[in-house]
């Protein structure tokens, strides 16, 4: 079984189980660790948040087969609408992480396919871009931006979370046509 690491980082407002029409799963994968999301909107209520690790001293193969176990133990427990993974990016001098990195997210993919979630992809510059206005954000503006539109009452971490949080709002924005509609942004 994977090394599933969950953190509690709930909003701290109110809001009922039943006001949440969609949740989605925000991921930011990693070979090592990969950061996991799950938020119920219109409330933005964070259900469950953590990383999900593997072994590094493993075999690809078992790192990634750990990869798919916690992703699917997160996708058991959550009825998921959505799920959002963060795009790849390597500098053009290290592509091999670029390729490495994409044996995680087609983990991530498959997953969610097999249970037939729909499966968005977002740049981090989207991401940034949609949390802060500023497509080139640092992560102390990101992690103050999905404190304020969660209504944390600390920033999130570890830096793998705050970016699965981030990628999971980028996509409920995304989701409808309008911003206001979703009751991400205020």
């Amino acid at each position: 079984m994977a090394n599933r690491v969950t953190r509690d980082t709930r909003s701290d407002h109110g809001g009922s189980d039943a006001a949440a029409s969609f949740t989605v799963l925000g991921v930011d994968p990693g070979l090592i660790r990969t950061g996991y999301a799950v938020i119920a909107f219109p409330d933005r209520i964070v259900r469950d948040a953590g990383i999900v690790c593997s072994t590094e001293k493993h075999p690809l193969a078992d790192r990634l087969r750990e990869i798919d176990e916690g992703i699917e133990d997160v996708l058991a427990d959550h009825a998921i609408d959505l799920v959002a993974v963060e795009d790849l990016y390597a500098h053009y001098k290290h592509p091999r992480t670029a390729i490495l990195m994409g044996h995680a997210r087609g983990v991530i993919f498959l997953a969610a396919a097999k249970r037939g979630i729909e499966v968005v992809s977002v740049s981090s510059t989207a991401v940034k871009k949609s949390l802060t206005g500023n497509g080139h954000a640092g992560k102390s503006q990101m992690q103050r931006a999905i404190a304020t539109t969660l209504r944390l009452s600390r920033c999130p971490e570890p830096a793998d979370v705050a970016d699965a949080l981030a990628v999971a709002l980028c996509a409920a924005i995304g989701r409808n046509d309008s911003k206001h509609r979703t009751g991400v942004m205020t």
